[in-house]
């Protein structure tokens, strides 16, 4: 376990080192194949605990399917069935959209239904 930033940033050098070797990579019996997924799983677990990833907001799962899909605004009001102000008041956080909507949002831009309902 990882008790500080001194020591994550040590660990750090240290896979960096490791991962010059290509055969620590990729070969199980290579002497520091081992060592390199261990201190690996250690950075993921302090980096979990110390610097986590929150989930998107409505707006930003919006924009990434938008640029995904390459979809306008228009496009997408059209897509989902309501108008252009709605959807910008959507991705401006201004109005959040009703059930029936957000269940469209949901299931048709692929997008998980806890983003959409902000729990």
């Amino acid at each position: 376990m990882i008790k500080s930033e001194k020591e994550y940033k040590a660990i750090l050098l240290r896979i960096e080192e490791l991962l010059a070797g290509s055969d620590n990579i990729e070969n199980p019996e290579a002497k520091g194949y081992v060592e390199l997924n261990l201190l690996s799983d250690m950075v993921a677990d302090y980096e979990e605990a110390h610097f986590p990833i929150s989930p998107p907001t409505l707006s930003e799962a919006i924009k990434l399917r938008m640029h995904e899909r390459g979809l306008t605004q228009k496009a997408l009001s059209e897509f989902l069935g309501v108008s252009t102000s709605r959807i910008s008041e959507y991705l401006n956080g201004k109005s959040e959209p009703t059930l029936k909507i957000a269940r469209e949002i949901s299931r048709k831009l692929d997008i998980e239904a806890s983003i959409v309902l902000g729990v």
